[in-house]
């Protein structure tokens, strides 16, 4: 992306409240657009098939200066007994407790992010499913779809717990819970 990207999200996105000012003017800085490269890069360079990944950290900050939407992939039962991240969209990738694959997955996204170009940061427990669903957004014909490392909770440690191997809320990043 060249430094004169614009991010303008669709109308929904503006209804929303998140951005601070108008999303039709708003660009990136320097500093994300670099972030946004260098994720790009290391993306191809894996031979991802999305954009790329994103730390919690960048990712909070891509959202922050309105550059991006996080979109959680979760079950709407994760989002309510774990917690989520304030003013996230949420579009599930797999549904229920038995985990079932959510066949609606891309339509439902495409109502919620008309513009296929605008940055969108995917979240799920530990980078797995949101890899997936990255995957399949890209397929459908996203240009920006970024998985955030780690997801909302990190990976498992040695005590079989998660929590304190990275993720959304090891780094003390906002959250909420019902």
């Amino acid at each position: 992306m060249s430094e004169s990207t614009q991010f303008s999200p669709n109308s929904s996105f503006q209804e929303s409240g998140h951005f601070a000012s108008d999303p039709a003017s708003q660009t990136a800085s320097h500093a994300d657009q670099d972030l946004l490269d260098q994720a790009r890069q290391q993306g191809q360079a894996q031979q991802l098939p999305f954009a790329g990944t994103v730390t919690p950290i960048q990712a909070w900050q891509l959202v922050q200066d309105g550059v991006a939407q996080l979109v959680d992939v979760r079950t709407a039962e994760e989002r309510k007994f774990v917690g989520e991240v304030p003013n996230s969209w949420h579009v599930a990738w797999m549904t229920g407790l038995s985990m079932n694959r959510n066949p609606r997955f891309v339509k439902e996204f495409e109502v919620k992010l008309k513009d296929k170009n605008v940055v969108a940061l995917l979240l799920c427990r530990s980078g797995k499913r949101s890899s997936a669903a990255a995957e399949a957004l890209t397929k459908a014909g996203f240009t920006n779809i970024f998985n955030i490392e780690g997801g909302f909770e990190g990976d498992i440690n040695d005590d079989k717990q998660r929590g304190s191997l990275g993720g959304w809320r090891f780094h003390s990043l906002p959250w909420i819970q019902d």
